[in-house]
């Protein structure tokens, strides 16, 4: 039996990574999918190999007005929602003496603010009962050098889970988290690794994991669907870290 037949489906930053595939397991679970993205080319693929019944669109995550934008075509498309997979987000790592104050608020606009208020102008579009799921990290926990500013970006998104929990339960609505470890998606792009030293930190990365690899979105992407399936209809306000151990020694 499909987990997710017929839920109606929103994930943001569904158009590479993690999103991209939780958006393959959603549909194979008989799920009706919308995604976001905000590069052409990414949005585009996305439409390409998600196939035509999947409605593919633009949304800057560091605007309010975009979110509320986006929650009002939900609720033209769908009329309500049953899942919300919150995945946009930038992964910055910088020194704390080279933030400046416009770099801070631009990581904090994407993967907290614009997050929060999406939720926010979805709740007259959440069904009773709904799931909204939260994609964190496990960099909420770990204190890694050059992390401050992404860290406390994803510490603020984790604690949604409880706070939000504790206030939307009572309207059906649920909302939890899974915190991803080391994941092979289009890191080193978005980091600006230079390539003579990709091999280095790709060692030194997996010399911390326990499992010794990589994960992969799909391994992600299977916490996701359980917390949006009914499976999960008692997991209230918890964290799912799918790390390979990184955090076993924390």
């Amino acid at each position: 039996m499909m987990r997710l037949n017929g839920k109606r489906t929103l994930i943001t930053g569904g158009t590479s990574g993690i999103g991209l595939e939780t958006a393959r397991q959603f549909l194979s679970e008989g799920a009706r999918v919308i995604v976001t993205g905000n590069n052409p080319n990414s949005l585009e693929r996305a439409k390409s190999e998600l196939g035509p019944d999947v409605l593919v669109l633009r949304a800057d995550s560091a605007s309010v007005e975009a979110q509320q934008r986006l929650a009002e075509t939900v609720k033209d498309h769908y009329g309500q929602l049953d899942v919300a997979f919150l995945n946009a987000g930038v992964s910055v790592w910088q020194p704390i003496e080279t933030w400046t104050e416009e770099a801070f608020d631009r990581i904090f606009a994407i993967n907290v603010k614009g997050p929060y208020f999406l939720v926010q102008s979805l709740l007259p579009v959440l069904a009773n009962p709904a799931s909204v799921v939260l994609n964190t990290s496990i960099n909420a926990h770990v204190g890694a050098p050059t992390s401050s500013v992404y860290g406390a970006t994803k510490a603020a998104f984790l604690n949604m889970a409880r706070t939000l929990s504790a206030e939307l339960l009572s309207r059906g609505i649920r909302v939890n988290a899974v915190s991803p470890g080391p994941v092979e998606t289009p890191l080193y792009d978005k980091l600006g690794i230079p390539d003579a030293y990709r091999d280095q930190v790709t060692k030194d990365i997996v010399a911390t994991i326990p499992v010794g690899r990589f994960g992969s979105p799909a391994e992600i992407a299977k916490a996701v669907v359980y917390l949006a399936s009914d499976e999960s209809a008692w997991t209230v306000g918890s964290e799912i870290v799918v790390d390979g151990g990184r955090t076993l020694n924390m």
